[in-house]
């Protein structure tokens, strides 16, 4: 039905001359490519304000438009909807006219929300619109502070988290307002597209911060002495040893978070004032990205390819933490496999699940590493072997044997740049002919956030900010690019989302030669750029050019010497 009716809102946008055909259709295509909402689309491909659509909308639909939630809200009318629903569903209860519920719709074309909350509530619902950041923000703030203020009095008295008792910590965290405020954090975070969530004890306060497109940002923190019973919380989630604080301890969990499934990877360390908790959120409704999502150029992408599908040989995938190696070998896992093949990954941990392939996670403490699982591997018969990480000689040395009796071996190595990987393992030890005879390519990525498409705007940068990344404007004319102003949809960043910038070095006979005769990466760099290769900084600089990320996010991921 809600499909229905946006078929009908586009419709009606042209009748209210609103959008043009030529927009709806340009919408129509990238929702087709990418899915979302149509009018979502046409705000961020920059069609029309959102404030002209929601007046629109709520002209359209006949409800009211409230710009200040704030302003309109009753913090009393909160206790009438519980905090996981208004999570999960995004709606914000504002106030109570006339025994009827005035309620905030982030979806306004949801019908089925108004009608499980007047369920729910055992009253009668009148939806209205508001934007949606702005009731994602009222809910953090608004729900959270009743939180914090009916959890104040579980423990009054300062305590110093060694000091408390086993079976006190356990009861606390089975806590129902205790358990209500770790899904909170856990809502919000899956809300805000965090990748991570990390709870950090201070002296005076708990700070907890989500990772969002990388960079790290403050969120609403609980009080310092709840800060024992949350990680107790956290800890029983995830099976791990409530009683052990003095060494760091692992755990997994799966868990359901609104319409999701969210897998959490948890990890504690002992610091000066208590644990640190870090959760990384592992979205499965996601799946596996393709290899044309990821932001490659077709001739890089082209060139990529054609190596991936090679009968044996190893090829690398090198960059730093977090920059998306595993999810471009996944990528590349997704095209390769077919009945005919058999694929085997080692992993630590397996991020995705990939159907299909056979996944293994090391289990270092039972002495399951990469090194001891990578030689039975090789030993149930695979065609391609993934392993996630090649951390030692023992391992690049196994997978090297495996590329050269027959099996594509895809890994990853931690390097700044692509020949920065040949010499990497040539300082682990492998013989140079080894190195040489064995692989295949190795491809360098960063991770670069994309300009907010709701908040941008052309400016002429500063002569510097171009020289910093080696940009000169054509012979007379000035040079535009974009920028993100900032806005509620974006976090006043000026940012949404990644994409990645790539540096490709095919391992051809010259570049053999090179390996044979240990010549610095430097040197094969510089022989590389000559004959085409494209850095880091130069793949970059042309999503500037294009208007797809800013300059200072390009230097903030990329060393000038990068070219």
């Amino acid at each position: 039905m809600a499909h229905a009716f946006r078929y009908s809102l586009g419709k009606a946008m042209l009748a209210a001359d609103l959008i043009t055909a030529d927009d709806l259709t340009r919408a129509q295509s990238e929702q087709e490519r990418s899915g979302g909402r149509l009018e979502e689309i046409l705000v961020r491909l920059g069609v029309l304000s959102e404030d002209r659509l929601l007046t629109f909308l709520s002209e359209h639909l006949n409800l009211e438009y409230v710009r200040d939630v704030e302003r309109r809200l009753n913090p009393e009318v909160l206790l009438k909807v519980p905090s996981e629903f208004a999570m999960r569903h995004q709606v914000l209860p504002l106030q109570q006219e006339d025994g009827t519920l005035v309620v905030a719709l982030a979806d306004p074309f949801d019908v089925t929300v108004v009608d499980d909350l007047r369920l729910l509530t055992q009253t009668d619902v009148r939806p209205v619109i508001a934007k949606p950041k702005a009731i994602s923000e009222a809910i953090e703030q608004f729900y959270m502070e009743k939180m914090f203020r009916d959890i104040g009095e579980l423990q009054t008295d300062e305590v110093q988290d060694e000091d408390i008792e086993i079976a006190d910590l356990q009861k606390m965290a089975r806590e129902a307002l205790i358990i209500k405020l770790v899904n909170l954090i856990l809502h919000q975070a899956v809300q805000e597209r965090a990748s991570d969530v990390h709870i950090e004890p201070h002296d005076k306060f708990i700070k907890v911060r989500y990772r969002v497109d990388g960079v790290l940002y403050d969120a609403s923190s609980p009080p310092r002495h709840l800060h024992s019973a949350i990680v107790s919380r956290v800890k029983i989630m995830a099976d791990m040893d409530i009683a052990e604080r003095r060494l760091p301890q692992d755990g997994r969990v799966r868990v359901r978070v609104g319409d999701g499934q969210i897998d959490l990877r948890i990890s504690t360390v002992p610091t000066l004032h208590g644990e640190g908790v870090v959760i990384r959120l592992l979205d499965r409704s996601r799946g596996v990205m393709h290899l044309e999502e990821l932001g490659m150029r077709a001739d890089t992408l082209s060139q990529f390819r054609r190596l991936i599908t090679r009968p044996h040989g190893i090829l690398l995938v090198t960059g730093p933490t977090g920059s998306g190696k595993t999810t471009t070998l996944y990528g590349a896992l997704s095209e390769l496999y077919s009945p005919e093949r058999k694929v085997i990954t080692i992993e630590e941990p397996v991020e995705y699940e990939l159907p299909g392939a056979n996944q293994i996670q090391v289990r270092s403490h039972i002495g399951l590493t990469f090194a001891t699982g990578l030689r039975h591997i090789v030993r149930q018969d695979p065609d391609i072997i993934m392993v996630g990480e090649i951390r030692d000689r023992e391992t690049a040395d196994i997978a090297i044997h495996a590329a050269l009796t027959g099996h594509l071996v895809l890994s990853t190595l931690h390097t700044n740049d692509a020949p920065g990987a040949l010499t990497r393992l040539l300082d682990m030890g492998i013989e140079p002919y080894l190195v040489a005879s064995s692989m295949l390519g190795v491809l360098a990525q960063r991770l670069v956030r994309l300009i907010c498409p709701y908040c941008q705007e052309e400016f002429v940068p500063e002569p510097e900010a171009l020289r910093e990344i080696e940009l000169t404007p054509p012979a007379g004319k000035e040079l535009r690019v974009r920028r993100g102003l900032g806005c509620d949809r974006c976090r006043q960043t000026g940012y949404h989302d990644r994409t990645g910038i790539f540096e490709f070095l095919p391992i051809d006979e010259r570049v053999r030669q090179q390996v044979l005769d240990k010549v610095s990466s430097s040197v094969i760099k510089q022989q590389a750029v000559a004959r085409g290769m494209r850095t880091l900084l130069a793949d970059g600089r042309e999503k500037v050019l294009e208007g797809i990320t800013a300059i200072e996010e390009l230097l903030r991921v990329c060393q000038r010497d990068e070219v």
